[in-house]
């Protein structure tokens, strides 16, 4: 128990971006104190655990928990000023969110058996994106109608998707595969609609697709192609646009924005892609939004009306509060929310 309440301590002082300076300083304790607590050379007495509870923004009982979290291979989408501590914050509190949410699922007796609908197929060029996104759209019974709730739709299909609000907007997304067994999509909850959805299906793109050998760029590339191709089909965009076109009216585009939640920048993209429009006429619409300020406000404009938020976790925890699985209490520390909160939702 001493190295488990010594590693929740240092994990929650890296989630936090303190030093153990800082910490020291806002619980009244020396440097050396946090250290000795941290290397599990001392356990903190119980007010002093309240102390770190309230500082670090947990729950007294996160310090005991014993949900392992081992995160696997991680891409962070992410700006250059996205420091390396900021990662490890990140990393840090994406294990502390999915402790809460598969002990929640444990507690339900929930059980997963992901199977990567592509892991057969191999795609070799971007011109093989569309057979395997079509395949999955099959899979998963969509077909080529525009997809409503993109979140819905992963955790429909056994993908946990965790949102995290980085306000500096340095941080895009992330996939990765937790504890060999959970698929898990993060995505920053500051995004608008319609880059959330193509972070998410970008995102999604490096959890299931099977690419050759190929370096960073050549990758994010076949990620963008896949999210591109599954929020807004190849036999869509001709079905919406028509096989060639020298011009195009904004009209349309917004059009299309709302229908499928797509932007529209990404919506030129897919007319080049389809060869509707030409390279030249997408550097024309890129000079003509530059030069108006008035239309590139207009161009950038967020329209589809779904959010694209993930309540999932909250619901569970709901559930199983409902079914007398847990006391308010607990939910109260699963969610880290007051529990006066719960209460108040609890009534029915």
């Amino acid at each position: 128990m001493k190295e488990i309440v010594s590693q929740k301590i240092k994990n929650a002082r890296v989630i936090n971006a303190l030093s153990q300076q800082d910490l020291a300083d806002m619980i009244g304790v020396s440097k050396q104190m946090i250290s000795k607590y941290e290397n599990g050379d001392s356990i903190p007495a119980s007010s002093s655990l309240i102390k770190l509870a309230k500082s670090l923004n947990v729950k007294v009982d996160y310090f005991f928990s014993t949900n392992k979290i081992e995160l696997g291979t991680i891409n962070f989408r992410k700006k250059s000023k996205f420091s390396v501590k900021k990662q490890n914050a990140l990393k840090e509190l994406i294990k502390l969110k999915l402790e809460s949410y598969i002990e929640t699922e444990e507690i339900l007796q929930i059980d997963y058996s992901f199977v990567n609908p592509l892991k057969s197929q191999q795609v070799n060029s971007l011109e093989e994106v569309e057979t395997v996104v079509f395949a999955l759209r099959n899979v998963w019974q969509i077909g080529l109608d525009p997809i409503h709730n993109i979140i819905q739709l992963l955790e429909d299909n056994e993908i946990k998707v965790l949102e995290i609000d980085e306000e500096e907007n340095l941080f895009d997304g992330l996939a990765t595969i937790v504890n060999d067994k959970f698929p898990v999509i993060v995505i920053n909850k500051n995004f608008n609609v319609e880059r959330k959805r193509f972070t998410l299906l970008h995102e999604l793109g490096h959890l299931l697709l099977d690419l050759p050998e190929c370096d960073v760029k050549t990758i994010e590339a076949y990620c963008n192609r896949f999210a591109a191709e599954f929020l807004f089909p190849m036999k869509s965009v001709i079905k919406e646009f028509g096989i060639k076109r020298d011009n195009i009216s904004l009209t349309e585009l917004i059009e299309v924005q709302k229908k499928y939640g797509i932007s529209i920048s990404a919506i030129v993209y897919r007319l080049v892609d389809a060869g509707v429009f030409s390279e030249g006429r997408q550097a024309e619409f890129y000079k003509k939004i530059n030069f108006s300020p008035d239309l590139k406000r207009e161009v950038y404009k967020e329209r589809f009306e779904t959010p694209e938020n993930s309540n999932r976790f909250e619901q569970l925890v709901y559930r199983a509060l409902s079914q007398e699985l847990i006391s308010s209490s607990k939910a109260s520390s699963l969610l880290n929310v007051n529990i006066n909160v719960i209460k108040e939702r609890s009534l029915i």
